[in-house]
């Protein structure tokens, strides 16, 4: 079972992670953080009966949210939640209140490669845990998905030749993932085929459970490498992936058609985490989207009859979206 840990103890545990970084003053406590250690990750065959079972909604957006709630554009993320966890924590609890089953740990770009870049990463595992552990004090009734995405803006990662460095760099954050108690993996807003190769391969030599993959496709389901998206993930599925599809793509009349053409592809569970729509840059450059929580649910209800078994959302979305969603199931 997993234990409580008091707030206190949360905060110095949290707070000798972070000893280690510049310019940390004050930090807040995190009530009712959970550290699951002990407790093994679920395998694939254990997810897919959940999703058997009636799992099916993902959570919406995490930074379009933070940057709502006072996050800077261009800070590091994982930095700031661990000093600033009330948004997230808030954030969270109102996804799980929302009807999300599955919550996504703000690890998005904790890899030692992203992490050195302002100096955090020879504490890459504990940031790590610190953060599921954080995802599940937000919602303990939730399957906490450690998240991973890619690395392309830190190396060639599309080149072969960088490959044991993409498999080095998502070991070492697995290992945190999986110290912290994530139930599962999701490998998301990937680029190539070989980003989410480096994370089976990582996952594997790490002991790591169920694992899903996500890549930003153009709506004929070709990465945007040019790839065909639907060999790559049926690649993926006889590689052992748990669950496979696309997210950070636009939610319009078009995403069902790619629900199909995908459906068509693979036998496991097809996942589906649209943003809201096709955003506007306003004059700060922040992306608006004018999608309503309405329109992406009936968006997202076509995607289910399609042959969609996993549903959240991305860029954009808000709790709102998903409450939407789960209504219109």
């Amino acid at each position: 079972m997993p234990v409580a840990i008091h707030s206190k103890i949360v905060y110095n545990h949290v707070k000798s992670i972070l000893q280690f970084l510049p310019g940390r003053a004050a930090l807040c406590t995190f009530p009712g953080l959970v550290i699951k250690r002990g407790i093994l990750m679920l395998t694939k065959e254990e997810f897919q009966q959940k999703i058997q079972e009636g799992v099916r909604i993902l959570d919406g957006a995490t930074g379009s949210n933070l940057r709502a709630a006072g996050m800077p554009k261009d800070c590091c993320t994982e930095q700031w939640v661990l000093e600033n966890p009330e948004p997230l924590v808030t954030l969270q609890r109102a996804y799980a209140a929302a009807g999300s089953q599955i919550i996504y740990a703000p690890t998005f770009q904790a890899q030692p490669i992203a992490l050195k870049t302002v100096g955090m990463d020879a504490q890459t595992e504990k940031i790590n845990e610190a953060l599921v552990a954080l995802s599940r004090s937000a919602a303990p009734g939730c399957l906490i998905a450690g998240d991973l995405t890619t690395l392309a803006v830190y190396c060639e990662s599309w080149n072969p030749d960088c490959f044991d460095l993409l498999v080095e760099n998502y070991r070492r954050q697995i290992r945190g993932l999986i110290d912290g108690g994530a139930d599962l993996l999701i490998g998301e807003t990937l680029l190539y085929a070989q980003e989410a190769e480096a994370i089976l391969t990582a996952a594997e030599l790490e002991g790591a459970g169920a694992a899903m993959y996500t890549f930003t496709m153009q709506s004929d389901g070709a990465l945007f490498s040019g790839a065909d998206g639907g060999k790559v993930l049926r690649d993926l599925e006889a590689a052992g992936a748990a669950a496979v599809g696309f997210n950070c793509v636009a939610a319009d009349v078009l995403t069902p058609h790619l629900v199909s053409k995908l459906r068509r592809s693979v036998k496991i569970p097809l996942i589906c985490k649209p943003n809201a729509g096709i955003p506007t840059i306003n004059d700060q450059g922040t992306a608006v989207y004018a999608q309503t929580p309405e329109e992406f649910a009936g968006i997202m209800r076509q995607c289910r009859d399609n042959g969609a078994a996993l549903l959240g959302g991305c860029c954009g979305t808000t709790p709102a979206f998903i409450a939407a969603l789960t209504k219109s199931l």
